[in-house]
């Protein structure tokens, strides 16, 4: 079968611990037989960070902004025990926040689903992608606990030299809590646009929750910058796609999601995000079937990733020489997300035709064939799980392949 001739790099940050091991296995039978592929390669595995002081994350995300396609394996972020473990220098940031903080952008989250998968939340039989809005409020925030009586002000001021504004918030008369947050207009307004191009890009409605009703100042402002990027970019582009934008209440939106059937993007605050994520993820089924990518506010770069982590567990076994049945589907779709990315900006269509065949062929394998990994077993089976109802990872990679092949070897693949 000819290669896929893709004009453009795409940057590989390979990873940590068992998603390494898979991810290998991805890059060698699914991904290089098919396509002639220029990658730029950065090796983002505990080691190689702690050899470089982390300087090869820093060059991976800059080589991401040149190519504007990175494709990402899960990486170990270090606490305590990790820095003995492997006898690091320091205890290196997370990977993720180097390269978000370089890159800008917002993380949307997305279901891989499967029909023979119970769900928690039945109903939802359509994708729910959401983003959140990784800036700023509680997370980079200053709290203070207030060890008696005494007045509480907040203080604002202004660099050109002007009055400061001071605001009394709390008048205690005994211990207590306090604190202080921030945003911007600059990452709010990344954040909107952001959403409005993925939501674009999926053709698939936007909602955005805050509670603005308490907070008319602070949650006003994302509400009036989303309404307003809303009319004077989007709307026009949104009418023609049959899609729409609003604004919701955060606890309606909650509501409404759990009755929805899914089938929308949805835009959430920082903290909002961090929670209604994982609710996403079980009420679908699995967190190891959610895709991650990190989108730029101009929609011209993606960084893609399985949602979940390195998989220790496994990796301990599989370094003991047992057999692993570890599922690598959120994996595969880090790679497909990715290159569909490339095909998008490249106007490739046979490089979208496979990346639309491999997604398929994980689903099918599983769905059709009965052929899934021991998590997708459990979801099922329960209790009742028997060793015949689950496959080591590599022969489910096995059958995928061949579902590939099957795929792309018919007339209408057109490749």
């Amino acid at each position: 079968m000819k290669k896929i001739v893709v004009a453009n790099p795409v940057v590989e940050l390979d990873g940590d611990e068992m998603t390494r091991i898979i991810w290998k296995k991805i890059r060698e039978e699914l991904i290089l037989p098919y396509l002639q592929l220029d990658i730029k390669y950065y090796d983002l595995g505990l080691e190689a960070r702690d050899q470089t002081n982390d300087q090869i994350t820093v060059d991976a995300a800059n080589a991401i902004l040149e190519h504007k396609v990175g494709i990402k394996c899960a990486t170990i972020t270090p606490d305590e025990e990790r820095v003995k473990e492997f006898k690091l220098k320091e205890m290196w940031r997370s990977p993720n926040g180097t390269i978000r903080n370089i890159l800008g952008g917002t993380v949307f989250r997305e279901p891989i689903i499967l029909s023979r998968i119970p769900k928690p939340i039945p109903g939802w039989v359509k994708p729910i992608v959401i983003g959140r809005h990784a800036f700023g409020d509680q997370y980079r925030s200053t709290d203070f606990i207030a060890p008696g009586p005494g007045k509480l002000q907040m203080v604002y001021t202004p660099t050109d030299g002007s009055p400061a504004t001071t605001l009394n918030v709390y008048d205690f008369v005994g211990r207590g809590v306090a604190m202080s947050m921030y945003n911007t207009d600059e990452s709010i307004t990344g954040f909107a646009h952001s959403s409005f191009k993925m939501a674009l890009a999926k053709k698939m409605p936007l909602f955005m929750s805050t509670k603005n009703t308490i907070l008319k100042k602070y949650d006003g402002r994302f509400k009036d910058i989303f309404q307003e990027i809303y009319e004077s970019h989007y709307k026009p582009l949104f009418d023609e796609a049959g899609i729409y934008y609003e604004h919701r209440l955060i606890d309606d939106m909650v509501a409404q999601a759990i009755k929805s059937s899914g089938g929308f993007v949805w835009a959430t605050k920082n903290y909002d995000g961090d929670v209604q994520s994982d609710i996403l993820a079980q009420g679908f089924g699995s967190l190891g079937m959610m895709t991650s990518e990190l989108l730029t506010p101009d929609g011209q770069i993606i960084e893609s990733e399985a949602a979940h982590g390195t998989v220790t567990r496994h990796y301990r076994e599989y370094q003991k020489g047992n057999e692993t049945s570890t599922n690598p589907v959120a994996s595969i779709f880090a790679w497909t997300r990715g290159l569909l990315h490339r095909a998008k900006l490249d106007g490739n269509d046979p490089l979208r035709t496979f990346c639309v065949a491999l997604e398929e062929a994980c689903v099918e394998v599983i769905d059709k064939d009965n052929v899934m990994t021991k998590d997708l077993a459990l979801a099922i089976h329960g209790r009742n799980m028997k060793r015949e109802h689950w496959v080591i990872t590599d022969v489910y990679m096995d059958a995928v392949k061949a579902k590939l092949q099957k795929k792309l070897s018919a007339p209408a693949a057109k490749l």
